[in-house]
């Protein structure tokens, strides 16, 4: 398996880490119930949440570009590059998302997207 396969794992893994932080962050929770439960929580649990619902939305385009650049036969380096940075700006999106500090985590938003967004573009070349 490539290492950009092993960043998709991990993009598709990460997620449920900022549950487990949006979860463990508090008492009682409700497992019977945990959209309402999740939807209630505030300050930096309330901010992991959110950080898993991006994580869920980001997610389709990242593996769908780096499998996208594998079948174009985009060369290797330049696709594992794109995934590894997409990877880490995506956990310090999400770091940054629960230490409430909005302008890191936008630029780091924007840094993933932008690998996103290339791994779709050198697949065309």
């Amino acid at each position: 398996m490539t290492i950009a396969y092993w960043c998709v794992l991990v993009a598709a893994l990460m997620p449920i880490v900022w549950a487990g932080a949006a979860k463990s962050g508090i008492k009682g929770y409700d497992n019977a119930r945990p959209r309402e439960f999740l939807g209630s929580l505030q300050g930096w649990p309330a901010r992991a949440n959110f950080a898993q619902q991006n994580a869920y939305e980001a997610f389709p385009p990242f593996a769908a570009g780096v499998i996208i650049a594998h079948l174009c036969n985009t060369p290797q380096a330049t696709i594992d590059a794109l995934a590894i940075t997409f990877t880490v700006a995506r956990a310090a999106y999400g770091l940054c998302y629960i230490a409430d500090r909005s302008t890191l985590r936008s630029l780091v938003w924007l840094l993933a997207f932008g690998c996103t967004v290339a791994l779709f573009v050198t697949s065309s070349g």
